[in-house]
């Protein structure tokens, strides 16, 4: 065991920690793939910043003597190698085919232009197991659905000279996010080595010399600087050239090599006219706007960022021996935390002893800190302001609530626009046209009888001017920066095909309970009719209440239980329970059958309500919901409960109708009462005792007359109608926005965030329209200007690099109110 140490053991886990494994990411993954490899070992992980690794196992198969021998083994080889690559980090699998389609996520490095990502979209579209794929390049991922594994599509990326790296957790996510953080500062370093050896090139240029010592400085300095700061780019160009591909490195590598190789003849021969100058300017000016362009996507990026943020580095393991802080991917299932007052939650999880007070303004977009207390469920990424408490850990890694909004918004900063589909069509033919006009540029001056030096100079400048850079990078960047803003405002967006969507929306249908109201009803006034047992009924209804998870029925059930503690009763046995959504529940007790609901589903069994008829629609003028009992064929009692609108609901309703939206109230309650709500909050047309089968035919019918229309509810009565809508707004809270099926989730149930999603998504298509037209514009006017001998190579290259500043620096805009 001379290479590592055993920090912690149990019969079924393993932690060691080994020195040559510290800050050694690659190596630590290396370990864990040997490992896995051993049909014994059920789990690895390992963590590069500690140089721990867990492992998980079968005792029985892999005694502890046996696992600690193959432990040395493994970490001894590596270290015996000298060198961090001992295997491929990517092995090929043989394709199971039973296997199912899966999803698969993975951030990508070395795309350094809109035509990298085009070239790995078609390339993994060629593979018959995948089924459809995207790659952003502004988000620097790649979403793949198909019937390959992880390990496959980072093999498959491999192959084409980039690197897959994982997302899975938050912990995974974070080295991504500390990798760019890297890259941006190797590539101002490289501007910076490229710009200090350029500069004297270029006034020696200027000089129009003919000295020999003058042109060697040169040739040596330009070699620098495409053999240094430059040499990714003709890496690149070459690997995909040995593949038969291309991209605008390609174009790139062409523009300045040919730039190179023809002045080469001219160091020593003082009448060939040498261009080392545009060589080395080129590759500089390029290398300028990529460092601009990564920190434009740094700043678009960084709403992500912030979350990744939130999930702390390391937790407080308390074990038989003491407290002991181990990395945050150490964590299981079943450990117990300890939280201390000023930590954040490591992980979602229960508390099981002390209590706190929780800032939950993460997932709720409330501030004020919640108290939590035995039993109670806290969630990873929050933080502990006061108190002191231990949880049992419920939730890990990927299936945290933290982690589901980090992939929801990664989803949808990941997904394309359908207006995108016309730029991607351009950016995937585009690099093949640039060269065979470069060509034509540079036979058509030769024909022309002008000298091989200015043909040159031209076709180069073409090359260089048709970067399709801003092009692609015209829906992607506004996607982010957009997703980003969303997200920090609590409205997390699905897909790019929602938020192009909500743009268009001209018509808005909003269920009431939960949705305008604030969902929280009350029981204002219970009527039994003369000569029932009042305590014996409440305990039937208490019986039946308590299965169903309607707001009606919890505001009943708490009224029961109120009454309860005075009566002295308990909730009746029932059986046979049966619910109709929108209208009712039935089930059975003590040989009577027990119906609640409105007045439309007791008529609907043949019971006459028409003696409570005249207090129901008293309450209903009130604002309050009329709720009918009846006890086999007989009306026995009249509930009345109240739920006022959610504060700001009237200035929301406002703000929609100035946005020029149509609002319809569509709901299970009846007339009356749904009139109150409406006139409160500013809504005219109202449809009331409506079904979940009547709110789908409303939005069919408004969708019939050409309307594009959404619907607003809270996602179980309304899911038929969330669906069928063109956007389907969910009211949302806590945990459900990681899970939440409609298209956008409105977090803490604030209506308000739908006028401003609608309003960003207008923007957004702004700044996409705005990007597109100067991406297409650049370069329909600037490739004839090029062909037309009107560019200098090197202000292409400036040009080139500008045009991609400048598309991010426009989608940025979103990010001001």
């Amino acid at each position: 065991m001379k290479h590592y140490r055993i920090v912690h053991r149990l019969p079924w886990r393993l932690r060691i920690l080994a020195p040559s494994l510290v800050k050694d990411e690659e190596r630590c993954y290396l370990v864990e793939i040997l490992l896995r490899k051993h049909a014994a070992i059920r789990e690895v992980r390992a963590v590069p910043a500690i140089g721990s690794v867990t492992v998980q196992y079968d005792a029985a198969q892999l005694p502890e003597a046996r696992l600690v021998a193959l432990l040395d083994a493994v970490i001894g080889n590596l270290v015996q190698a000298g060198r961090k690559r001992a295997v491929s980090p990517t092995p090929t699998l043989t394709l199971d085919p039973n296997q199912p389609v899966q999803e698969c996520l993975a951030a990508v490095e070395g795309m350094t232009c809109a035509s990298c990502a085009a070239l790995i979209e078609l390339s993994l579209k060629r593979d018959p197991r995948v089924e459809s794929v995207a790659v952003n390049y502004a988000a620097e991922t790649v979403t793949v659905k198909g019937r390959l594994s992880k390990d496959e599509l980072f093999a498959a990326v491999k192959k084409l000279g980039y690197q897959a790296r994982p997302m899975d957790t938050l912990s995974q996510r974070r080295l991504v996010v500390e990798r760019e953080k890297a890259r941006l500062a190797e590539a101002r370093q490289k501007l910076i080595y490229a710009a200090l050896a350029t500069t004297p090139v270029m006034i020696s240029g200027m000089l129009m010399h003919r000295s020999l010592a003058l042109r060697m400085m040169e040739l040596a300095v330009s070699t620098y600087v495409l053999a240094g700061p430059g040499r990714d780019i003709f890496k690149k160009a070459w690997a995909l050239a040995k593949a038969r591909e291309a991209n605008m490195d390609s174009l790139i590598a062409m523009g300045a090599g040919a730039a190179y190789l023809y002045s080469l003849p001219g160091v020593f021969s003082m009448q060939h006219h040498v261009y080392f100058e545009s060589a080395a300017a080129i590759v500089s000016f390029v290398l300028g706007g990529r460092y601009m362009e990564e920190r434009a996507k740094g700043k678009a990026s960084e709403a992500i960022r912030k979350l990744i943020e939130l999930q702390p580095d390391t937790a407080i393991l308390v074990t038989a021996a003491g407290d002991e802080t181990v990395g945050i991917d150490e964590v299981r299932v079943g450990d117990v935390l300890r939280v201390r007052p000023g930590d954040k939650v490591p992980t979602d999880g229960v508390v099981i002893d002390g209590s706190g007070s929780i800032d939950e303004s993460l997932v709720t977009g409330e501030p004020l800190p919640v108290g939590k207390a035995t039993g109670d469920k806290v969630v990873g990424g929050t933080l502990n302001r006061n108190g002191s408490f231990t949880l049992q850990v419920t939730a890990i890694g990927p299936d945290t609530v933290l982690a589901g909004i980090v992939k929801l918004v990664d989803h949808a900063q990941g997904s394309k626009l359908p207006v995108q589909k016309l730029a991607d069509r351009i950016s995937a033919r585009f690099v093949p046209a640039v060269g065979a006009v470069a060509a034509a540029t540079l036979v058509g001056w030769l024909a022309a009888g002008h000298p091989l030096s200015r043909a040159l100079s031209h076709a180069v400048a073409v090359l260089l001017i048709a970067c399709p850079c801003a092009l692609g990078l015209a829906t992607p960047t506004a996607i982010m920066v957009a997703m980003g803003e969303a997200a920090r405002r609590g409205i997390y967006i699905r897909n790019g095909e929602a938020l192009e969507t909500a743009a268009t929306l001209d018509t808005l249908v909003f269920d009431k309970t939960g949705t305008i109201t604030a969902g929280k009803p009350v029981v204002t006034d219970f009527l039994p009719a003369e000569g029932i047992d009042e305590a014996r009924l409440l305990a039937r209804v208490a019986g039946v209440e308590q299965h169903s998870e309607h707001f009606l029925a919890r505001a009943i059930n708490v009224y029961c239980r109120a009454r309860a503690a005075h009566l002295a009763i308990s909730p009746a046995p029932i059986f046979d329970f049966t619910a109709t959504p929108g209208q009712g529940v039935q089930a059975q007790s003590d040989g009577t059958i027990i119906r609640i609901g409105n007045a439309a589903y007791l008529e609907a069994a043949g019971i006459d309500c028409r003696a409570q008829a005249a207090q129901a629609e008293a309450f209903a003028r009130q604002g309050k919901t009329p709720v009918f009992v009846a006890l086999d064929d007989a009306c026995v009692a009249l509930f009345a409960i109240a739920d006022a609108p959610r504060e700001g609901a009237k200035e929301a309703i406002a703000l929609l109708h100035r946005l020029g939206l149509r609002t319809v109230m569509c709901t299970g309650d009846v007339e009356a009462a749904a009139r109150h709500v409406a006139r409160e909050v500013g809504i005219e047309e109202v449809i009331a005792r409506a079904t979940p089968a009547d709110k789908l035919a409303l939005v069919e019918r408004l969708k019939a007359e050409g309307r594009k229309v959404g619907m607003i509810g809270d996602g179980i009565n309304d899911a038929p109608a969330l669906a069928a809508a063109a956007v389907g707004f969910a009211i949302g809270g806590g945990a459900d926005i990681a899970v939440e099926a409609a298209d956008v989730t409105l977090v803490g149930g604030d209506i308000a965030r739908v006028a401003a999603g609608i309003e960003l998504s207008r923007r957004t298509m702004a700044i996409v329209r705005q990007n597109l037209f100067w991406a297409l514009g650049y370069n329909v006017v600037a490739i004839p200007v090029a062909a037309a001998g009107r560019l200098n190579p090197m202000i292409a290259a400036a040009a080139m690099a500008m045009s991609s500043v400048s598309v991010v620096t426009n989608s940025l805009r979103l990010q001001r109110r």
